[in-house]
Formats: C-alpha cells, structure tokens, sequence
C-alpha cells in the first residue's frame, strides 16, 4: 500500500510548497490537490447532502501552478489532481498547462478527473450540467490527442479543432496517467475507454471496489490501479481496502496553517509508518 496526502489549498493555509516537502520527507509518495475555479454565491446544488459548504472551497488555489510550486523542491513526489473539473476546462489550455507541469516535475503528474457536482458552478463556465459527462469524455479524447500527436485534430459534438501543434508533450509516454473519478456507470465506461486509473470517493466501501474492478475486468481492463483520496486515519478501513485492491491512499489533511498543518502532517507520517 502507498500512502499520499489528500488537501485543498488556500492562500491563507500551508504553502504548497512547504507542505510538499515536508510530505516527500516524512515519506509519503504523493500530493493530491482539489479543484474549485469558484464558487456561485446562489448556489441550490448540495455538497455531500449538505447545503453548507467548508470555507477552504471558497478560496481554492489553482491546482496546476500550486503543483509547478511543489514540483520545484521536490524530486520524487507524485503531483495529483483529485479532481481536475475538466468538464468546466478548455482542454487545449489544459492539455499545454499538464504537459508542462510534467516537464517541469520529470514526469510526476498524475491527472485525476472527475464530472463535477456544482451545477452552478458548472453553468458559469457555459458547460450543461446534463452533458457535462460526454462533453468530459471528448475533452479527455482531445487532450490525449494533443499529447500524442504532433499535428492533432478532433471532431465531435462538444469538442471541435481542425490540425494544430501543441507542445510541450508531455515527459511521460506516452502521457500522465489520467484517473477518473466516480463510482457510477458512466465514470465505469469513461475509465474502460479512457482511464489510466481509478478515484473512488473516499466513502466507497470495500465491497464497492470488488464489484466496480469486477465490472472493469468484464469490459476487458482488469488490474486499474485504485487511489483513494480523503480518508481519515483509520487501521481497520485501510486494511479492508488494501485488501479490496487499493493500491493507494491518499489521506485527508485539513486546510490549515504552516504550523498546525505541519503538526498534522506528522500524525499522518506516524500512522502510516505503523501501516507500513
């Protein structure tokens, strides 16, 4: 099992690049970051069942120049995104804005992606919230296009460009690996035809994993590596998983400042070492 850190960032918390650091060298293996560009102040979509919404989801640093900062003293830390919300993103900024953070890092980014749950926040970019799953699936299929092709083009319903040059490409060949996000049938078909990887939430129970990698194996994609991000410290829900086929953990740490974050960050390492 490997063990990385789950957070969102803000101006007023940690630095990104302190708390990667201070990750790399307590031994974790990864930084996974979260993905907010606002936040609608009349919002009726729920967050996890819940009206309210945490502060630090107001104030999200850009996931992609926190991770440039982390990358820069940092040489083997993997840098994530759990998730990217590429539903609302332009894939051709996004593809340039990942490749190049892969050149700068080495190739340690690991892109997880995900449909979103904030309708408004969804509708303010021009996505329909009723197609943002397709419309996903074709950014996920340009991007991929731009990284590997030098003369790219893509053509559908959502995403149209005729052939152009985009570098850099990526470090990683043929690119970073891209997780999904989502445990329902359509994030099952987009990790079948497009995924690298899998995000589960960090509720989803043992069994869960069972039957969604069994679903996987069925569609011909047996052995999808599974990262699960934001699960607190717990023994007995770390075995289930490990046993269920996690291959990593990506623990909760709270949005918080230097010294209270650093604080919590050597609770984490402590109770991962007695894991290990």
């Amino acid at each position: 099992m490997k063990f990385g850190i789950y957070t969102l960032l803000t101006a007023a918390s940690i630095r990104p690049e302190v708390l990667a650091r201070a990750a790399e060298e307590r031994g974790f293996d990864s930084l996974f970051i979260a993905e907010h560009s606002h936040i609608p102040v009349r919002r009726e979509t729920l967050w996890q069942g819940r009206a309210e919404l945490p502060d630090a989801y107001y104030r999200t640093l850009a996931p992609f120049p926190a991770l440039a900062a982390a990358s820069a003293v940092t040489s083997t830390l993997l840098l994530g995104t759990a998730v990217a919300l590429l539903a609302q993103r332009d894939p051709i900024h996004t593809a340039k804005e990942v490749a190049t953070l892969d050149v700068l890092s080495g190739g340690r980014v690991i892109l997880g992606v995900g449909s979103g749950w904030n309708r408004e926040e969804m509708r303010n970019h021009g996505t329909d919230p009723r197609t943002r799953g397709a419309l996903l699936n074709e950014r996920l299929a340009a991007i991929k296009a731009m990284w590997t092709q030098d003369e790219a083009e893509f053509h559908g319903e959502h995403v149209d460009f005729d052939p152009i040059h985009l570098w850099p490409k990526p470090e990683r060949r043929p690119h970073p690996p891209i997780y999904v996000g989502g445990e329902s049938d359509a994030a099952l078909d987009r990790i079948a035809r497009f995924g690298d990887g899998w995000l589960p939430r960090a509720a989803t129970t043992p069994e869960e994993i069972r039957r969604f990698s069994a679903r996987l194996a069925e569609r011909g994609r047996p052995d999808v590596p599974i990262t699960l991000a934001g699960l607190g410290p717990d023994a007995e829900a770390v075995a289930g998983l490990a046993e269920a086929g996690v291959e990593r953990i990506a623990f909760e740490h709270p949005t918080t400042s230097e010294s209270e974050s650093l604080r919590a960050l050597d609770e984490l390492a402590a109770f991962a070492d007695r894991l290990r």
